[in-house]
């Protein structure tokens, strides 16, 4: 054994490491489909103010939205921005709206991996009886661990907007809600 590794050494030594093998080529990924944007052309995204707690900023959006084609359109023309594709989670989000052809309220979220973010959201919208449309909260992570305050702003810039732009009420001195309504 002694004699084959004075042998085989020196070669060991000597001889560069072998190259790793090149990875397989990743599947291509699926190209976004083309949007009619004329079909959109009456959707308007309202954007809020951004917050910053720690490093993580949060910004709300929103739109009035009557069918989920609109959901669709909204969510992608907003990841199709660099800066919130950048983000952590750039869409968790939340609507409620009349469908136009059978009348049916349909709600739905998506938490985008903020696990439990998008159901504060919704929550909101339900209790609010907001109807005909979509909020969109994007987080940047600042690699500062907020727990449960994250759900405090993410519903906070989601709040401000809707009552911004009427779709929830506000609370007067009264206590009752003076919401406008966009149904």
């Amino acid at each position: 054994l002694i004699e084959w590794l004075k042998e085989t050494a020196p070669s060991l030594i000597s001889s560069p490491p072998a190259a790793p093998e090149p990875l397989p080529a990743a599947p291509s990924a699926r190209p976004a489909p083309k949007v009619d944007h004329q079909r959109f052309a009456h959707i308007t995204i309202h954007s809020g103010e951004p917050i910053t707690d720690r490093k993580s900023k949060f910004q709300a959006f929103c739109a009035e939205v009557r069918e989920l084609s609109e959901v669709d359109y909204v969510i992608q023309t907003l990841r199709s921005d660099q800066r919130i594709a950048s983000a952590a989670h750039p869409t968790i989000f939340a609507y409620r709206f009349q469908e136009r052809s059978t009348g049916r309220l349909q709600e739905h979220r998506d938490d985008d991996g903020e696990t439990g973010a998008a159901d504060k959201l919704l929550y909101l919208l339900q209790i609010s009886d907001a109807s005909n449309v979509l909020v969109v909260v994007c987080r940047w992570y600042g690699g500062i661990h907020l727990g449960p305050d994250r759900f405090r702003h993410i519903s906070g810039v989601a709040k401000e907007l809707l009552q911004e732009h009427n779709y929830i009420g506000q609370k007067g001195q009264d206590g009752k809600s003076s919401k406008k309504g966009k149904k």
